[in-house]
């Protein structure tokens, strides 16, 4: 029997507006021990904004991380998956599109994040997860 995304993404996803700072989104990241933060309008998922991100796009520019919205650095319309896809098929997600998060979308709604570690903790897809891994490190090395 294959394992779903269901049964191994985090569902308690802490999300942000598109009008929030990059600080209060770099505070939530630090709160929650988390390198990413969903953006969302209501329920519905917009974008998803990274601690690189805020490094990059925000930081490196001299802009201030309290003015910036979110909105013009995060990644908008990311890769997402649905929670009743198999654990491989995000696997190869991840590594075919170089990222290391899937947020899981229900009817239209953010209802969990599947990220490598997810299932990396799951014996099955260890070497999945390591390939992906493998995967996103090297297309950063050739940035």
């Amino acid at each position: 029997m294959s394992m779903k995304v269901r049964d191994l993404m985090t569902s308690h996803v802490v999300t942000c507006a598109t009008n929030a700072t990059c600080e209060d989104a770099a505070k939530k990241m630090r709160t929650e021990k988390v390198g990413s933060i969903p953006v969302v309008e209501g329920s519905k998922l917009v974008g998803i904004i990274t601690d690189r991100d805020i490094v990059v796009e925000c930081v490196a520019q001299g802009k201030s991380c309290s003015e910036t919205q979110v909105a013009t650095v995060m990644t908008k319309n990311p890769i997402t998956c649905t929670p009743e896809i198999d654990a491989h098929e995000a696997a190869r997600i991840m590594a075919k599109e170089q990222i290391r998060r899937l947020p899981v979308i229900e009817n239209g709604t953010l209802c969990g994040v599947c990220a490598l570690g997810d299932l990396a903790v799951v014996d099955i897809h260890v070497n999945e997860a390591g390939e992906a891994l493998s995967g996103i490190s090297e297309q950063t090395q050739v940035h």
